[in-house]
């Protein structure tokens, strides 16, 4: 039998390179769904190539443009989640979560109730509502796998192992395209330069999240939460190379450590087939000899100073990830906008975080996917409001 598949945000990097993935063995899946915000030109492609039958466009412009050129095809388009599940009869094998930001929340608490095996690259959704994500998981009896190269890598490595056996664990950083630049040079960072990425060909938000290093902040605390870990135990280490993804020492002596390419298709691959598929993903060759030279150093705090966030983090979620994720997504579109300078970021995420408006949520846990939405809405306007 065909394991039916489904893929939000098909259009993007991660969606592009799971259909990749799965076009060597189509004839094996039936494509169940695929979606995209606005798209559309990719996403009948993508329909065509994999004979896609539902899809779904959020925008509304888009969605009527597509309504009309596929009026004559038998296929449903939807502009939204809820009236896809209300027509969906069939449980899925296989979904990948692969929209960004925060717009991927509801999809992906929807796609849990008719999933077998969900994989989840959005990491706003992990940061802001693992404790939903993880009640909905345990009530539906879905298998989870995170795509975060370094959350992958660790979810390979601690296998049996739980919190009490964990002594330490690193997650490893590029350092991306400032790692030497002179500290005092920062002020003339201009856009294009910040989005440089050295290792990885990533979108421009992640590339923009990488150079302030806010993308390590919210691995720690997605690390925490979905493996349960202490925070105390988990530390940062730059790595230029970027083969390792993940270090971990457990208290039985032994160390684990997970190198792979600089590669999503291979996080991707894995959480689609496991060792009983015997399958097998071409990847570039590693120079083993630079594995004499990890260049593996602890964080600067000097340079990176989003990293002193952390401190305001604890073990138990709060809506307080939502501002950080809220205020931080706004600055880096401002950034993208050019109406703020890169250093702008950090000093106004620290900035903002303090203040008593969103300094309050740090004790408050997130009880539904309504709250979440709301206050993200509230944050990106008021962090707006301050700078325009």
């Amino acid at each position: 039998m065909k394991k039916k598949i489904v893929i939000l945000g098909s259009t993007g990097s991660i969606g592009k390179a799971t259909l990749n993935i799965l076009k060597k063995d189509k004839k094996k899946f039936n494509f169940i769904l695929l979606s995209a915000q606005k798209n559309i030109k990719t996403l009948i492609n993508q329909s065509k190539v994999f004979n896609v039958k539902n899809l779904i466009i959020t925008d509304p412009n888009s969605y009527s443009i597509a309504k009309k050129i596929l009026s004559k095809k038998k296929i449903n388009v939807f502009n939204d989640y809820e009236s896809f599940n209300k027509r969906n009869k069939y449980k899925i094998d296989y979904t990948m979560s692969a929209i960004i930001g925060l717009d991927g929340l509801k999809p992906t608490l929807d796609a849990i109730k008719y999933s077998k095996k969900i994989a989840i690259a959005n990491k706003e959704s992990l940061i802001c509502a693992w404790d939903l994500i993880k009640k909905s998981l345990k009530k539906n009896k879905t298998d989870f796998i995170p795509v975060d190269s370094e959350h992958f890598s660790i979810w390979s490595l601690i296998n049996q192992f739980r919190d009490n056996n964990i002594e330490k664990l690193i997650i490893t950083a590029s350092g991306g395209p400032f790692l030497k630049r002179p500290l005092n040079n920062f002020k003339n960072i201009n856009l294009n330069a910040a989005l440089n990425h050295p290792s990885w060909k990533m979108g421009r938000k992640i590339s923009i999240d990488s150079a302030t290093m806010m993308n390590k902040v919210f691995e720690v605390i997605e690390a925490q939460r979905i493996f349960d870990i202490d925070l105390k135990k988990i530390e940062i280490f730059t790595h230029p190379k970027s083969y390792v993804h993940s270090i971990i020492k457990f208290n039985n002596g032994l160390i684990k450590i997970l190198i792979h390419d600089t590669n999503m298709k291979i996080p991707i691959f894995n959480t689609i087939y496991d060792q009983t598929d015997n399958k097998k993903i071409k990847t570039k060759d590693i120079n083993f000899l630079s594995l004499n030279n990890l260049d593996l150093k602890k964080i600067n705090k000097k340079r990176y100073p989003v990293i002193n966030l952390l401190k305001d983090i604890n073990n138990k979620s709060s809506l307080f990830e939502t501002v950080l994720v809220s205020i931080n997504d706004e600055l880096v579109n401002l950034f993208l906008e050019q109406k703020i300078q890169f250093v702008d970021i950090s000093k106004n995420i620290i900035k903002l975080s303090k203040l008593k408006v969103f300094n309050k949520y740090k004790n408050v846990k997130p009880s539904n996917f309504k709250e979440i939405a709301k206050l993200n809405n509230f944050v990106k306007l008021k962090v707006r409001s301050m700078y325009i």
